[in-house]
C-alpha cells in the first residue's frame, strides 16, 4: 500500500491511498507524479489538494557517512558505528512545498531513504527489527554546509526550517526491495544514484543501535544516509528524490 495525506479541498486532513487510474496501487511512477488519491469512496486529483507529509514525527533521526563514496567525496573516514544526529519537527516540509533557503549560506542536497516507525519502541533487537517499521518514504536532508562545517551538534547545519522534505507516500515495506534504487535529480538533470544494498549500517542495525539510546515513537523517522552526488541547491532549483517502490518526492528551493 501507498498511503498519503492529504488536505482535501474542504480544508479537512484525510489519510487515503495513492492508486493509478485503474485503482491499483500506485508504482513508482505514480506515486508523486500521476494516478488518483483514494479516500473511503471518494478519489481526489493529486494536483488539487495539498500533499502532507506522510507522518508527523517527534523526531528525525539521521544517520551520517551511511554510504562509502559519500564519505569519500567529503573527506572524511567511514564511521565504525552509525553516525546519529537529529532533525527536530520544525524540519519536516512535504512534497511540493517550496524551501526557504538559510541566507548567504552554501546549502546542498542529500537524498534519502526514510524509515518510518510504526510503534512506539525501545531497545529492538536487530531481528525484530522490522517489526516496528510502519513503512519507507523519500526525504531530502537539506544540509547547511558553511555551519555544519563549523560546529558539532549541526544545528544550524541541520536542523533549521523545512529541512527535510519528506514523502509523498508511505510505502509499505513489501513495496520497497532491499536493492531499491536510490536517485536523485537536480532541474531534471541526474546527480545521485545508487541503492540502498549500498548502505553500510542496514535498516535493521540502524534500528537497533538507535532505540538503545532512545525511545522511538509512531511516526519517527530514520534518515538512512545519502549516497555520493551531493551538491550545491541555490535559489529556482527543483529536487526530485526517487526511490525504487516508494514514489517520486518533489520540491523547489528559493532564498528569501
Amino acid at each position: 500500500m501507498k498511503q498519503v495525506r492529504f488536505r482535501d479541498p474542504a480544508g479537512s486532513v484525510r489519510t487515503g491511498e495513492w492508486v493509478d487510474a485503474d485503482g491499483d496501487p500506485a508504482d513508482t511512477e505514480t506515486a508523486g507524479d500521476g494516478g488518483v488519491l483514494r479516500f473511503a469512496d471518494q478519489t481526489y486529483d493529486p494536483d488539487e489538494v495539498d500533499i502532507l507529509p506522510p507522518c508527523e514525527p517527534s523526531k528525525i533521526v539521521c544517520i551520517g557517512r551511511n554510504y562509502a563514496k559519500h564519505a569519500e567525496e567529503r573527506d572524511e573516514e567511514v564511521p565504525d558505528r552509525p553516525l546519529l544526529f537529529l532533525k527536530p519537527p520544525n524540519a519536516v516540509a512535504s512534497h511540493g512545498s517550496d524551501v526557504t533557503l538559510p541566507e548567504d549560506r552554501y546549502i546542498e542536497y542529500e537524498a534519502e531513504l526514510a524509515v518510518v516507525v510504526g510503534e512506539q519502541c525501545r531497545n529492538v533487537e536487530e531481528s525484530e527489527a522490522m517489526d516496528v517499521v510502519a513503512g519507507y518514504t523519500c526525504m531530502v536532508d537539506v544540509s547547511n554546509r558553511d555551519d555544519q562545517d563549523r560546529e558539532q551538534n549541526w544545528v544550524r547545519g541541520k536542523a533549521f526550517d523545512n529541512a527535510a522534505p519528506l514523502g509523498p507516500v508511505l510505502a509499505t515495506p513489501d513495496h520497497v526491495p532491499e536493492d531499491a534504487a536510490v536517485h536523485l535529480r537536480l532541474n531534471g538533470e541526474t546527480r545521485q544514484s545508487s541503492s540502498r544494498e549500498h548502505l553500510i549500517f542496514p535498516v535493521e542495525e540502524l534500528i537497533a543501535e538507535i532505540t538503545s539510546y532512545m525511545t522511538l515513537e509512531p511516526g519517527d523517522v530514520i534518515a538512512t544516509g545519502t549516497p555520493e552526488g551531493v551538491g550545491e541547491l541555490a535559489d529556482g532549483d527543483e529536487v526530485t528524490v526517487e526511490i525504487e517502490g516508494v514514489g517520486r518526492l518533489t520540491h523547489t528551493a528559493s532564498q528569501p
